[in-house]
């Protein structure tokens, strides 16, 4: 491509075209939260399956208040009872437990008045009160999820109700995380002058798992050309996406991009027209997706919820997350050349940056609230000026 970086747009459609979906796999229901259903799921039989009680009380036939009735058994959840109901007669019930024979209503306990071998009603009751029907929810061969739902709790309960203990659902996104250079020491480790602790691998650790991504691998490789070639013929091996830190420029000392040509993975950018995160990567190889991000912490964040959480969604079938939009609290000078993604807080339905907006300054990511997106241009852009959100949350 030309060597004009892109704008976030265009970056973010070349990324689009290059996203596959991921294949199906059976899943236990345990294991299916947050997943994209691959089938439709059609219920097994009727939900409930049978007429049940919808109260603790007592089964009775339809009548009027005042009644005087034989109590001649009981019907617990999961231990229906034995005889039937007849005229004069009730049957002591559980929420759930099945409607007995001859039974059509069920006083609930608070409506009877119950004197142990007898029990008398309190009100009339028509047929069908406190009763739950056969089918009422679920009709065997009903339709009851489609393809392409994202699973939560409520779908996993109704695919378990229409008699599922397994699904089909897109895959989880195997993902490597590599964060290069010399400098970087592991969390905990004393530092000498020039070192920084590793904090990008932690980070796009978890934020790809934050993004629904499984991390297969995450590793740190130093600069050095064989090492770092190794380091990402294993990622690409074991992963559909692979996030690089660091090392994408052209220093003497920048080997990512060499050994990923090397490696046969296309280049489809390099640099995008933005502030934090202008020299960051996209190529692929096959269906499989590779970033190399900005070595800076808080550029490897933008640029990961900017580029790579999109495109975690795209192959995993999720739905991509709305755009929202908040006015400025106050003017922010924009840059010139490229669009600048903003600490921001949200106070009052309107967004102040956080302080310092170095691509270096992590702190103020703990901060804010969401980023914003601020368009190239000269000057600021004034107070009340409608600008979009980005979340923190890929």
């Amino acid at each position: 491509m030309a060597d004009e970086p892109l704008n976030i747009a265009q970056a973010q459609a070349v990324i689009a075209g290059r996203s596959s979906l991921l294949p199906a796999e059976t899943r236990p229901i345990d294991e299916a939260l947050g997943l994209v259903l691959a089938e439709q799921v059609i219920a097994s039989g009727d939900v409930p399956s049978c007429a049940n009680s919808a109260m603790d009380g007592f089964a009775v036939q339809a009548g009027e208040a005042g009644r005087t009735l034989t109590v001649i058994g009981e019907s617990r959840a999961g231990q229906p009872a034995d005889v039937a109901v007849g005229a004069g007669e009730a049957i002591r019930i559980s929420t759930g437990a099945v409607m007995p024979e001859g039974a059509d209503a069920v006083a609930p306990i608070e409506l009877a008045d119950d004197q142990g071998e007898s029990v008398r009603l309190l009100e009339e009751f028509e047929s069908g009160r406190n009763v739950r029907l056969a089918g009422e929810d679920l009709r065997a061969g009903d339709a009851v999820l489609a393809p392409g739902r994202v699973l939560g709790p409520a779908g996993l309960g109704i695919a378990v109700a229409a008699g599922r203990a397994e699904l089909q659902c897109v895959r989880r996104a195997r993902v490597a995380v590599v964060a290069t250079g010399d400098e970087l020491r592991e969390p905990g480790a004393e530092l000498a002058p020039g070192e920084l602790h590793n904090s990008n691998l932690t980070t796009l650790q978890a934020l790809v798992r934050a993004g629904g991504g499984e991390v297969v691998l995450a590793s740190h490789v130093g600069d050095d050309a064989d090492a770092t070639a190794r380091c990402l013929a294993a990622a690409l091996e074991q992963a559909d996406v692979v996030v690089c830190s660091g090392g994408v420029s052209v220093g003497p000392h920048d080997h990512v991009k060499g050994a990923l040509t090397e490696l046969g993975v296309e280049q489809h950018f390099w640099r995008v027209a933005l502030r934090p995160g202008r020299p960051t990567w996209f190529g692929s190889r096959g269906a499989k997706l590779v970033f190399g991000l900005p070595g800076n912490p808080v550029s490897a964040m933008v640029t990961f919820l900017l580029f790579v959480a999109p495109a975690l969604r795209a192959i995993e079938g999720r739905p991509q997350q709305p755009t929202t939009s908040v006015k400025l609290g106050e003017p922010i000078a924009r840059h010139s050349g490229r669009d600048e993604c903003v600490r921001v807080r949200l106070e009052g339905g309107e967004a102040f940056a956080t302080g310092p907006q170095g691509s270096h300054i992590l702190s103020s990511m703990t901060l804010a609230d969401a980023l914003a997106v601020i368009p190239r241009g000269e000057g600021s852009l004034a107070a009340g000026s409608q600008i979009e959100l980005l979340p923190l949350q890929p």
